[in-house]
C-alpha cells in the first residue's frame, strides 16, 4: 500500500489552543475543528473567519515560510481569495516549528464536486492564473520538483509507470509524457507559480465559479505549466478546451504540451502516494483519464 508520506509531528488541537492562547490570545476562545491533514499541513479551522496551518513534517517548514512571505503580494492582485496569513507563529516547547493563522476561504473543494459541476469556474480559473503569473522577483524560491525542467522529473514519472497493475496503459502514458519533454523549452523570466494546483486546492462557490484558491506551500518561481496542467486535473474535454481557449496567444502550444507533461507528472505523484487518501486518489485517477484524452 503506497500513503501519504508519514508525520514527524501529530498536532493536537490541545497543543494548537496552547499556541494561540501564548502568541494571539485575541481569536483564543473561538471553536476549532480539524478540517484537513494534508502530505505537508495540518489545517484547523478557528471559528468563522481564520485557520490554523502547521507543518505535519519537517520537509514542509520553508514551505509555510514561503506563504507567509508571499501570499499577501499574491493576495493583492488576486481576483479571488486566497489564505491571506494574519498572524506567523513561532516554534515553543509545544511544536517545534513555524505555523501561521490565515483567513479561512469559504467554498466546497472543487475535489468533492461533479466534473459536469465544474465549469463554471473556468473563466475564474483562467482570470486567478493571469493574476499569479507575473515575473518573479529576485530570491523567489524554485521548488525542485514544481516548475522546473520535465525532464528534472523524467525519472519519477518513469518508476512509477513501471507498476503495470495501477497504469495498464503505461505504454501511452509514457509516449504522452515524452512528447511533453521534447516540448519546447520555456523562455523568458521565471513566474510566480502556486504549484500545487489541483482540485482539491480549488474552492467552489455555490453557483459553481470560483471562490478560492488555497494551500500555497509550494510558491515560488519557475515555469506557469504547472499550474497550467490544473486544465486536465480539472476539467473535461469541453471545459478544458473552453480554459486553454481564455489564455489565447498568450499562452503558446509548447507550453500547453508540458502543462499536459505536468498534469501527468501530478497526476502518477497522486496515484502512486495516496492509497490511504480516497480524495486525492480519485483526483490522481481523473487526471489521468484525462491526459489520456488528449
Amino acid at each position: 500500500m503506497a500513503g501519504m508520506p508519514a508525520a514527524t509531528v501529530e498536532v493536537s488541537a490541545a497543543v494548537v489552543r496552547t499556541l494561540i492562547r501564548e502568541q494571539r490570545p485575541d481569536p483564543a476562545g473561538r471553536s476549532l475543528v480539524r478540517v484537513a491533514n494534508g502530505w505537508d499541513n495540518a489545517t484547523f479551522r478557528l471559528g468563522d473567519n481564520l485557520a490554523v496551518r502547521l507543518p505535519r513534517r519537517a520537509e514542509a517548514v520553508p514551505l509555510i515560510r514561503h506563504e507567509q512571505r508571499y501570499l499577501p503580494g499574491i493576495a493583492a492582485r488576486s481576483p479571488v481569495a486566497v489564505p491571506v496569513p494574519v498572524h506567523a507563529g513561532r516554534p515553543t516547547s509545544d511544536f517545534p516549528w513555524p505555523w501561521s493563522i490565515v483567513r479561512w476561504v469559504p467554498g466546497a473543494p472543487a475535489a468533492e464536486v461533479g466534473t459536469a459541476d465544474r465549469g463554471p469556474a473556468v473563466d475564474g480559473l483562467a482570470a486567478f492564473l493571469r493574476s499569479l503569473h507575473v515575473p518573479a522577483e529576485a530570491g523567489v524560491p524554485v521548488n525542485p520538483v514544481r516548475g522546473v525542467p520535465l525532464m528534472d522529473r523524467d525519472a519519477a514519472v518513469r518508476e512509477r509507470l513501471r507498476d503495470g497493475e495501477r497504469y495498464p496503459q503505461a505504454a501511452r502514458l509514457r509516449a504522452i509524457w515524452a512528447e511533453a519533454c521534447a516540448a519546447e523549452t520555456r523562455g523568458g523570466p521565471a513566474m510566480m507559480l502556486h504549484g500545487d494546483l489541483h482540485p482539491g486546492n480549488i474552492l467552489l462557490a455555490a453557483d459553481g465559479s470560483l471562490a478560492g484558491v488555497i494551500d500555497f506551500g509550494d510558491v515560488g518561481a519557475g515555469d506557469p505549466a504547472v499550474d497550467l496542467a490544473v486544465g486536465w486535473l480539472m476539467f473535461d474535454a469541453g471545459a478544458r478546451q473552453r480554459f486553454i481557449g481564455a489564455f489565447g496567444p498568450s499562452v503558446d502550444g509548447g507550453t500547453w504540451m508540458r502543462a499536459r507533461g505536468w498534469a501527468l507528472v501530478l497526476s502518477t505523484a497522486m496515484l502512486s502516494n495516496s492509497d490511504d487518501n480516497p480524495r486525492m486518489f480519485s483526483v490522481g485517477d481523473f487526471g489521468i483519464r484525462q491526459v489520456l484524452e488528449g
